[in-house]
């Protein structure tokens, strides 16, 4: 009986939770389909209205928006990738590689997550233009190519799921270190590096910081710096704004939806293990 009257509060709470994590969005798809006339009203609409494809029109007409989209995708799928590959090989040396100074060299990793950003924003702009990368997509890729988090994390789901005893295995077989990792490691891990590329990619998606200082927003803007550009002036047009951010979110929300099963199964597993 007990169990009976938690099962339907438990699924109404986790209704409410949802329904409140995507109404922000849904509001926003609401402005975006109208005019700002709406902003005005007293009670919130709820039911979309006609001007979407308008909007969706204006918001191309005002800034190069497929340039900035294709940016985007450009700078976000090289960091996610190369974030999954580099920070899965460095994890499974961190866990399951014996060499001398790899505790103290995973410390150093972890230390540089502790460096602030906006630290390291002057020095890292100097060699940007020191190396002629001012205004290239490149300025954006290069330094964000590997990061801490990707270490920490392929280290711990390495350590997690792929055992000594299979390594041996596979080097009494005579596999090398790379074939070792790509036959034994690499599958153990890839629900772990499925939810590492689609955080990565998130993230690099919605950076606006740095590529706001190092590329030209005229020649080359990303995603965001494109939403800042029409949130920009004396008059902000919420419904066009919104609805460019509409059209931003439409590749994350992809993202997700393609990875879903790796990404569940990524989750349950280290909260089975947990």
């Amino acid at each position: 009986m007990k169990n009976a009257k938690t099962g339907p509060l438990l699924y109404g709470f986790l209704v409410a939770v949802l329904a409140a994590s995507i109404f922000p969005l849904y509001y926003s798809f609401i402005v975006a389909s109208k005019d700002n006339s709406v902003l005005g009203e007293k009670v919130p609409p709820l039911v979309p209205g006609g001007n979407l494809v308008e909007n969706i029109t204006r918001v191309f007409d005002t800034v190069d928006f497929w340039l900035a989209m294709q940016n985007s995708f450009i700078v976000a799928s090289s960091v996610a990738i190369s974030n999954v590959v580099l920070g899965t090989l460095a994890g499974f040396a961190f866990a399951r590689l014996r060499f001398k100074g790899r505790d103290s060299l995973f410390l150093v990793v972890l230390g540089t997550a502790m460096v602030p950003t906006q630290l390291g924003v002057i020095p890292l702009y100097m060699l940007m233009s020191d190396l002629d990368w001012y205004g290239t997509l490149q300025a954006v890729i290069v330094p964000v190519l590997i990061g801490s988090f990707a270490v920490f994390w392929m280290r711990q789901a390495c350590e997690e799921t792929v055992p000594f005893e299979l390594i041996e295995a596979a080097r009494v077989d005579g596999c090398s270190v790379l074939r070792t990792f790509w036959h034994v490691g690499f599958p153990a891990v890839r629900p772990q590096a499925a939810v590492l590329g689609m955080f990565t990619f998130m993230t690099a998606w919605n950076d606006f910081f740095w590529p706001l200082i190092v590329l030209d927003p005229n020649d080359s803007p990303t995603v965001q710096v494109a939403l800042s550009t029409l949130a920009s002036g004396y008059y902000t047009d919420y419904s066009l704004m919104l609805a460019g951010a509409s059209i931003a979110v439409l590749p994350v929300i992809a993202l997700f939806v393609l990875l879903s099963r790796q990404i569940v199964g990524g989750i349950m597993q280290g909260a089975v293990k947990g």
